[in-house]
């Protein structure tokens, strides 16, 4: 059973490959623009594929937009896949997106945002930010 989910999974990261360079270099579709392939799930039976995606967009509307039209061009990008892999049965493709990337730039931001906070409040309790963060440590050897 191990070499069948193996099997799935080499699929997976050639379908990833594959659908990269084909959003890439052959859809001419103005409404999807730059996309990039985050990751493919293949079900077992290789006949379902769900392409998780993002854009550089943020706004919620644009992005639901492009994953229509990516999902509308499904049959025709799974076609173009289909030319360059050597598949039985290629899979049908499902578009979602994937907002993790976003969100984990939305909280490097807040980290950030965070950090820059505190050393001013040190700045303006006249502490300087490395001797705090010294005493910190001190304190945990303790």
């Amino acid at each position: 059973m191990a070499k069948e989910f193996s099997r799935t999974r080499r699929i997976a990261q050639q379908l990833q490959q594959e659908l990269a360079v084909v959003l890439q270099r052959d859809m001419k579709d103005p409404r999807i623009g730059f996309v990039t392939v985050n990751d493919v799930d293949v079900s077992r039976d290789l006949n379902y594929a769900k392409v998780y995606v993002t854009f550089f967009e943020e706004d919620v509307e644009l992005v639901q937009q492009k994953v229509e039209a990516l999902d509308a061009a499904a049959g025709y990008i799974r076609s173009l896949v289909a030319g360059r892999m050597k598949l039985r049965v290629m899979p049908e493709l499902r578009f979602i997106y994937d907002s993790s990337l976003v969100e984990g730039m939305r909280m490097s931001n807040l980290v950030s945002r965070v950090i820059s906070n505190d050393e001013a409040k040190q700045k303006q309790h006249g502490i300087a930010p490395d001797s705090a963060q010294d005493e910190s440590k001190e304190e945990g050897d303790k």
